[in-house]
């Protein structure tokens, strides 16, 4: 206890015991105050030690967090977390649709395998044309292939010149002409020589002089090469 110092003046007073107890009372009650204040501040210190320890969170420019910065935290968590959900969700859909891919291949190629191959559409020649074994079926037959080989005439042509030099005998042969006195008499429907047929034979027909088609096609050929057209002709050529 610290030591208590009367003043001067009180010193040199007589002081009664009553006066000595009340001063005694007084010094006690300093002492006490005086202790009093030196442990205040260790007491208080604890709980303002106590308090630093606890950290107040903060927003990126060292401001204490208002109420409306931890909700819009609290939206870009859920936000963030939502994002990642998705990405996963998507993740695992699109491996699911990279595994399903060769599942659906193999399913297509079985399918190929077992369907049976479909035969080749048919396709129908168109049948030849057919001729009557005659007189007007060889004129027609001659004309066709003389159109095919671009030699000029027509039906009434031919017609009228085959009836003047054999009378649409393919076989006839004039036996008494110059041409049967150097012995190559004239033969056929209308009356061709051999030399006269090898030079104008007409490619696709028979080599034979007294072929009706071959014989009419030549004579057509030679008629077109010396006068133009069978059709020019009247007489004996």
């Amino acid at each position: 206890m610290p030591g208590f110092t009367l003043p001067h003046a009180v010193r040199n007073t007589r002081i009664t015991r009553t006066q000595k107890v009340s001063a005694a009372l007084v010094a006690t009650a300093s002492c006490a105050a005086a202790l009093a204040f030196t442990a205040a501040p260790s007491d208080a210190a604890a709980p303002a030690a106590h308090a630093s320890a606890v950290v107040k969170p903060v927003s990126a420019n060292g401001l204490p967090l208002t109420a409306k910065d931890r909700a819009d935290d609290g939206t870009k968590e859920r936000a963030i977390a939502s994002s990642v959900a998705d990405g996963l969700k998507v993740t695992t859909v699109a491996k699911q649709g990279h595994t399903d891919k060769p599942a659906a291949n193999r399913s297509v190629e079985r399918k190929a395998l077992a369907s049976p191959k479909k035969a080749a559409p048919k396709v129908h020649k168109a049948a030849p044309k057919r001729y009557a074994n005659n007189l007007d079926g060889w004129i027609r037959e001659s004309l066709d292939i003389m159109k095919a080989k671009r030699i000029p005439g027509s039906y009434e042509g031919l017609h009228r010149n085959i009836m003047r030099e054999s009378s649409g005998n393919p076989n006839a042969v004039n036996d008494w002409d110059i041409n049967a006195i150097n012995g190559i008499p004239s033969k056929g429907l209308l009356q061709v020589i051999q030399p006269t047929f090898d030079r104008y034979h007409v490619a696709g027909t028979a080599n034979k002089l007294t072929d009706p088609v071959a014989n009419i096609t030549a004579a057509a050929n030679y008629a077109a090469d010396r006068y133009g057209s069978i059709d020019n002709v009247n007489s004996a050529y």
